[in-house]
């Protein structure tokens, strides 16, 4: 398992019935390891797990892998009510051939740290499948701190990497001296990506790649290589779209603007509903003046 590079965080893709789309998934995947990614994240929030049955989750892998085969690899966001489902997933996604498990603290309940601890230590004894924990405080009110992944990483090998989403790119400093080179870490939220990258960040699980997939890697190559006029001047063209990764309507705004460019539907489950009124009108104006103003790679 690779966790370094541009992870998409995929969409899934949906019909007009809101069943799934898994030609166009299939698609998307290779889309995106065409354009340069690393791997496919799936069945995250981006992916509206909450609203994925456990089959519709595993047939997403399986639609993933196959369509990229030996290429890149695939993870799975585990994400669950209970941890018993949580464990049971994650053994399913491995026999489903996923690489790699992006394990998250469970749906609704968010508690002390001895009850998170065992919840992600949980799934990862489940599987012998490497995991990205993902720390995300603003959507599920768990904060995983540097201290205590330090303590994960300790007990568990398989623990590879973090996917840090508390939106403070500090954290990636504080990791970074809490476990060295131990864990990857990973940025969670689009607009902190070139920060995150300076702080140490070695990968980037990305929400507007749905969309600008190569625009999405020359900025974190440029990033990274430490090319900054060439990241300073793509970022700021770029920073609109990406901030539309960090608001409540996210999955709606991202998956219109892939149906804009071509590449998918806007379709997604209730309770969310498509893009209209002021949503609408904001969005339309960033695209437009992306598009109109596109960056040239």
């Amino acid at each position: 398992m690779n966790w370094k590079g541009v992870l998409p965080a995929i969409t899934t893709n949906l019909k007009a019935d809101l069943t799934i789309d898994h030609a166009a998934l299939a698609t998307h995947c290779r889309w995106m390891i065409d354009s340069g990614c690393a791997g496919i994240v799936c069945g995250g929030s981006l992916g509206e797990a909450a609203t994925l049955t456990f089959d519709e989750k595993v047939a997403i892998v399986r639609t993933a892998v196959k369509a990229v085969g030996r290429r890149a690899p695939v993870v799975l966001g585990i994400a669950s009510l209970s941890t018993a489902d949580a464990v049971a997933l994650a053994r399913a996604a491995e026999k489903a051939g996923a690489a790699g498990l992006m394990v998250l603290p469970p749906y609704v309940y968010s508690s002390d740290w001895t009850e998170m601890k065992a919840h992600v230590g949980a799934i990862l004894q489940a599987t012998r499948l490497p995991g990205m924990l993902y720390n995300n405080p603003p959507a599920y009110k768990t904060d995983f701190l540097p201290g205590q992944i330090a303590e994960l990483a300790g007990e568990h090998a398989n623990l590879e990497a973090v996917k840090e989403s508390s939106g403070d790119v500090r954290r990636v400093t504080a990791i970074r001296a809490a476990v060295g080179r131990r864990l990857d870490v990973l940025v969670g939220m689009d607009d902190a990506i070139v920060e995150g990258v300076y702080a140490g960040a070695v990968g980037w699980v990305a929400g507007l790649v749905n969309a600008f997939p190569e625009e999405t890697v020359a900025l974190f190559d440029y990033a990274t290589r430490g090319d900054k006029a060439r990241a300073a001047a793509l970022y700021n063209w770029f920073l609109p779209l990406l901030r539309l990764d960090t608001v409540p309507k996210f999955v709606q705004l991202i998956k219109w603007a892939q149906a804009e460019v071509g590449r998918g539907t806007p379709y997604v489950r209730p309770p969310r509903l498509q893009l209209s009124g002021a949503d609408l009108k904001h969005a339309r104006a960033v695209l437009a003046k992306a598009l109109r103003d596109r960056a040239k790679l």
